[in-house]
């Protein structure tokens, strides 16, 4: 089955309004940002902190590109050294970059480990690299090689300093941005390169490594990149067929489709009008050798009949399902280095490198592939008298209220270094009916807070202890800064108590209803038709409607499960029977389901009052029917009272 679907037609959507926002410019690497001359002797400062915006460059203010850290090395943009001592940056063979100061000359190749400084070869762990249009550099490695000095703070500020020397500072003003002379432009993880026009602008990608997108200058286009696995083999016409329903299915006009069976990779085109009016180019090759789906999808805002796309047909047929990594005319938008992405979450001061295929929301330092395996991390404030031992017997207990015995099992402990810290490292195996899986669970206590990382891997995964090392190894904190930017913290969920409520209650929907603390709000806004609560391994609805009777939601529910049952391992069993609810009669669908070969129990219950219907629906997997979250269901029907 080609993996296009109604999902990808959706964000298309959504990431082009993102980009209708007015033209974009380029930013430049270099500035004319005026520099603070020194006499010989004087010396030079620069102040600054990973994830700030700000520097202080000998004492004025300056907005630059916001450091962070790579592979435990701080980057920062090659522009402050310019600003900061007024360094020579010249551009050499559209990859070189040379910065000298005085008699001291650093030589930098963007993407390359290699640098010569003052011509000695040193290998660098972290690569110059194009960031948001500006090239990032290691900072102690240019800053030393210029003959500055490096001192951190304890509040996180990095200085260096460096003494002027006589007529060493000349002012070049450089236009270098990220074209660097390029033509062509691709990845080269996912093996794809296609035309680099001049007014390409490169676009955020979010959290996916396996998409790209762009538009021009002008606003007159967009465009996206999707590269996805695909290992079932697609002729040209089964990518047309599943394009041409993707598209209806999507409610979008097909204006012209098209096939390329002969071509050396089989590709389809079709062209559409969507909702607004849009006109779109998609197109979707399958490369057999690397069983790889990519998938172009080019919105012309000018355009007013699919006839106007064919001006850009040259642009979109230079698309390649390779890269060429020798050619240096090729821009690489990758941001891999020996199959890992590097994150950086600058609230917390924490840095990691993952696997480059998994998806990445480094805001909630989220991390997972499509397999199953993820990694979260959490920071909280340690409890009085807290240890690494005592911490890990609250996950021994937290995992007892919350698996059946026969769905868990405590491997054992060891310890390993986390970010020069020594962590406790508690390994556990759970089932939630789909299959064992390991779970790593890493503790770590520096400052008065709780680093927690969670690390699951299906069984099946072979490699997935030695991700587990790899990943732990790669990550650095800067302790500091989770001190600096918070004062006390959300409570560590495996402290909430369990036994505590929140009263919660709506007038537009009459009534009330207690919340148990440690579950966790997905739509609490109770003055809206639907509230949503989750924990691990269940969840508790509350929906509202106005105009609709208890029958027709009956015979919804019944016609779903009619629908689910035609699967016939889908349902274990099911009764609908008469009950009494908040006081008023009730219909309760009971439900013992298997999805995703997870079994669990659905309870809902339906009924009227005052011209509204109410569905009340409790869900619990199998696996965690402890007494606990049965008991915690109960409570809160028990609590559900109608106000008017």
């Amino acid at each position: 089955m080609l993996q296009l679907n109604n999902a990808l037609w959706q964000k298309k959507q959504q990431l082009l309004r993102q980009w209708i926002c007015g033209a974009l410019c380029l930013i430049l690497l270099l500035t004319g940002s005026p520099l603070v001359l020194a006499d010989s002797g004087d010396t030079l400062e620069l102040k600054m902190k990973v994830g700030s915006t700000i520097a202080i460059i000998n004492g004025q203010q300056v907005e630059i590109a916001k450091p962070y850290i790579d592979h435990t090395t701080t980057m920062v943009p090659l522009g402050v050294f310019k600003k900061a001592f007024g360094s020579t940056v010249t551009l050499e063979n559209s990859d070189e970059i040379k910065i000298s100061y005085g008699k001291h000359t650093v030589r930098l190749t963007i993407d390359s480990q290699v640098a010569w400084i003052n011509g000695k070869k040193v290998n660098l762990d972290a690569v110059p690299t194009m960031k948001s249009d500006t090239l990032m550099v290691p900072l102690s490695i240019v800053a030393q090689g210029l003959g500055a000095s490096l001192k951190n703070s304890p509040t996180g500020e990095i200085t260096v300093s460096l003494i002027s020397e006589e007529n060493s500072i000349e002012v070049v003003e450089l236009n270098l941005d990220s074209d660097l002379g390029k033509t062509k432009i691709g990845n080269s993880f996912y093996d794809w390169s296609m035309n680099y026009p001049s007014g390409l602008i490169v676009g955020s990608s979010g959290s996916y490594e396996s998409i790209a997108t762009f538009n021009d200058a002008e606003d007159s286009y967009y465009l996206e990149v999707h590269a996805n696995q695909q290992e079932i083999e697609l002729e040209a016409e089964d990518i047309l067929r599943q394009l041409v329903a993707d598209a209806k299915a999507a409610g979008e006009v097909v204006l012209d489709r098209e096939s390329f069976s002969q071509e050396l990779v089989p590709y389809a085109r079709i062209v559409t009008k969507d909702y607004d009016g849009m006109i779109w180019e998609t197109r979707a090759y399958y490369d057999i050798n690397d069983e790889q789906l990519y998938s172009l999808y080019f919105a012309d805002f000018q355009a007013v009949n699919y006839r106007d796309v064919s001006k850009y047909t040259a642009f979109l047929d230079s698309f390649r399902t390779t890269y060429n990594t020798q050619d240096r005319s090729m821009r690489d938008l990758s941001s891999v280095v020996n199959g890992l992405r590097n994150s950086y979450n600058e609230d917390y001061g924490i840095s990691l490198d993952v696997p480059a295929e998994w998806y990445m929301d480094v805001e909630n330092m989220y991390y997972a592939d499509e397999e199953g395996s993820y990694l979260s991390i959490q920071v909280s404030t340690a409890p009085k008298a807290s240890s690494l031992e005592l911490w890990s017997e609250q996950i021994k207990s937290w995992l007892s209220e919350t698996f059946v015995p026969a769905s868990y099992k405590i491997a054992g402990t060891s310890h390993i270094n986390v970010a020069g810290n020594e962590a406790l490292v508690l390994e556990v195996h759970t089932n939630y009916g789909d299959g064992w899986n390991k779970e790593y669970k890493v503790m770590l206590e520096q400052d008065g807070f709780r680093y927690y990382f969670d690390y699951s891997v299906p069984h099946n995964q072979t490699d997935g202890l030695n991700k587990f090392k790899e990943i732990m190894n790669s990550i650095a904190i800067e302790y500091e800064v989770v001190s600096e930017t918070f004062g006390r913290m959300e409570e560590d969920t495996l402290l909430i108590d369990k036994t505590k409520v929140i009263k919660k209650g709506s007038k537009t929907y009459q009534y009330k209803v207690n919340i148990p603390q440690f579950w966790v709000p997905s739509a609490d806004q109770f003055e809206t038709s639907f509230v949503e609560y989750q924990f691990t391994g269940g969840r508790f609805t509350i929906e509202t409607e106005l105009d609709t009777s208890v029958e027709e939601v009956v015979k919804e529910w019944t016609n779903i499960y009619n629908d689910v049952a035609k699967n016939k391992d889908a349902v274990i069993s099911r009764t609908i029977e008469d009950t009494t609810f908040a006081g008023v009669s009730a219909k309760l669908f009971k439900v013992h389901q298997v999805m995703n070969d997870i079994p669990f129990h659905v309870n809902l219950y339906v009924f009227n009052h005052e011209g509204l219907t109410y569905t009340i629906t409790t869900t619990l997997n199998d696996a965690n029917a402890t007494e606990l979250h049965k008991s915690a269901l109960e409570n809160t029907l028990k609590s559900f009272v109608l106000t008017k």
